[in-house]
């Protein structure tokens, strides 16, 4: 299956980074993972796939096969009000090993299922493509604070193609990957913010 990479574009003087989608203001107990160095090559996580569109709700167990091991959390996004717009559990990328794996396994993901990347400490500039990616997701990068800055609906890459064209830039603390489109379904914004505990 195809999937995402996690290229750390370096720029004049600054490491890249992912921002994420922390809500307001992400609780974090100590993931104690942030020990990139120069630029680096991670493989995005992906989401999107076989189950789109709908509300949340019940749906096939996420996450399953690699990353049935992997820690998770309920991430909230949330407008200026702190109304919830919609929520997934999200599978922890929290160390290099994971972010750099990102989705690439997972064969679909849930409409209320997600990866949720995670750094030590905001980045410049990181860039995400869908190498080997089966289904298209939506990458939303958030800053330290869990806004929102940038949002990307990513699909998947064509017959023929490793998805390694396809680069989706963003800066930030944190980066979530949900079901392709999701964002549209659920009218996430720049500006809005995402709630979870670490």
């Amino acid at each position: 299956m195809r999937r995402r990479e996690l290229l750390a574009a370096i720029g004049a003087g600054s490491v890249g980074g992912v921002a994420g989608c922390a809500g307001l203001g992400p609780t974090a107990s100590g993931n104690g993972d942030d020990r990139e160095s120069d630029a680096e090559t991670g493989g995005g996580a992906e989401a999107g796939g076989a189950e789109t569109g709908g509300d949340e709700g019940a749906s096939a167990e996420w996450p399953t096969g690699t990353y049935a091991d992997y820690g998770t959390t309920t991430v909230t996004v949330s407008d200026s009000d702190g109304e919830a717009k919609g929520s997934v559990t999200a599978a922890v990328a929290d160390t290099r090993d994971k972010r750099f794996l990102g989705l690439s396994d997972a064969e679909s993901l849930t409409e209320d299922g997600g990866m949720l990347f995670v750094y030590d400490a905001p980045r410049e500039s990181l860039t995400y493509v869908m190498r080997e990616m089966d289904f298209g997701i939506d990458i939303v990068y958030a800053d330290g604070e869990g806004e929102i800055v940038e949002i990307h609906n990513a699909p998947e890459p064509g017959p023929g193609e490793d998805g390694e064209e396809q680069r989706y830039p963003g800066s930030g603390q944190y980066v979530l990957e949900v079901p392709y489109e999701w964002t549209d379904r659920h009218d996430v914004e720049v500006g809005d913010s995402l709630q979870f505990e670490l």
